[in-house]
């Protein structure tokens, strides 16, 4: 035994490493599965077989997302507990008015759904941009009830989008479902997709069409994790293989309907600028490497706002942004 202060003799280190490198050779070796939705502490893992079964992490500290790849193991009939958590190749905030939290992990690309009507929010819209340019994940924009009247100024409204190079797909998912499904399937087929849309947009119309269970899944998971209308947030995964897009391919679906706007507090205000399109390019030609693009002179960012070339919706959401993220946190 050591004194104290003194190091630990050899072969106790050695005793130690060895305990190490079996823990995580055990880790290693477990089954892997996918979460499909969370409760609290309670997941619903997908096995790779496509059995699923409630799971709890090991210790206190729960970390898991709907999205995320898990090590598991079995510890009764149809439940088991999450031993490690596999690398992610992205994570997604939410934000509620307290704070920002992870909610989705993996995602391949994000579609935000807005409609002709009910009039939807550019801020929202910019900062499902922004988070999805952050995590690196291609994004499109579609634009629900496109037979409404009021389509022409939808139009008008997300033309700055478009010129920046946002894709915007036009659907009419309750007057034209084989043409919305023509429009999305290609681009959904073999990839995992989130999908973001305040009320009244049609984002549960358009989940039913894709998974023509749906409504019967979330009523046997909430009762398999005993969770059900108080809860704030679901976000679910479904397969699409079973849709009408299945013959193109696999694919996954992630809705989560309990919030509705992105967290992009983990953002540092400089940032802003790089990771919105219309604003990226002239943000290099600025005067001053640490321009904030507010009111120093030689800003080609606000030269461009003069010349037309970014639109003044954007910047007022940029200026609002950039003051929500330079104020310290609320605790």
């Amino acid at each position: 035994m050591c004194r104290p202060g003194e190091p630990p003799a050899r072969g106790h280190a050695l005793s130690k490493g060895r305990k190490a490198a079996q823990a995580v050779r055990e880790v290693t070796a477990l089954d892997t599965g996918l979460v499909v939705r969370g409760h609290g502490r309670h997941y619903l893992v997908q096995t790779d077989d496509g059995q699923r079964l409630q799971c709890v992490p090991r210790g206190k500290k729960s970390d898991c997302v709907v999205g995320d790849r898990v090590r598991w193991q079995p510890t009764s009939p149809g439940e088991g507990v999450i031993e490690g958590l596999e690398p992610r190749r992205n994570l997604l905030y939410r934000q509620d008015e307290w704070r920002s939290k992870s909610f989705a992990a993996n995602v391949d690309q994000l579609l935000v759904l807005v409609a002709v009507e009910p009039v939807f929010s550019e801020s929202l819209l910019s900062r499902a941009l922004l988070a999805a340019a952050e995590a690196g994940i291609e994004v499109r924009i579609g634009l629900n009830k496109t037979d409404l009247p009021g389509v022409a100024h939808a139009r008008e409204r997300l033309a700055p989008y478009t010129a920046m190079g946002v894709p915007v797909m036009e659907l009419a998912l309750k007057s034209d479902v084989a043409a919305s499904l023509s429009t999305l399937g290609p681009w959904l087929a073999g990839k995992t997709t989130l999908v973001l849309g305040p009320s009244g947009t049609g984002k549960s119309t358009l989940t039913n069409l894709l998974v023509p269970d749906a409504q019967a899944q979330v009523g046997e998971i909430s009762e398999a994790l005993n969770s059900g209308r108080h809860t704030t947030t679901h976000t679910q995964w479904y397969s699409l293989a079973s849709g009408p897009i299945g013959a193109l391919g696999s694919g996954a679906w992630m809705d989560s309907p309990g919030f509705q706007t992105f967290g992009i507090q983990h953002i540092e205000p400089m940032r802003l600028a790089p990771l919105m399109p219309d604003f990226a390019e002239p943000a290099t030609r600025c005067r001053f490497a640490n321009c904030t693009h507010r009111q120093e002179p030689g800003c080609a960012v606000r030269a461009a706002l003069d010349a037309g070339q970014i639109a003044a919706s954007r910047y007022r959401i940029y200026l609002e942004l950039f003051d929500e993220l330079s104020r310290p946190p609320a605790y």
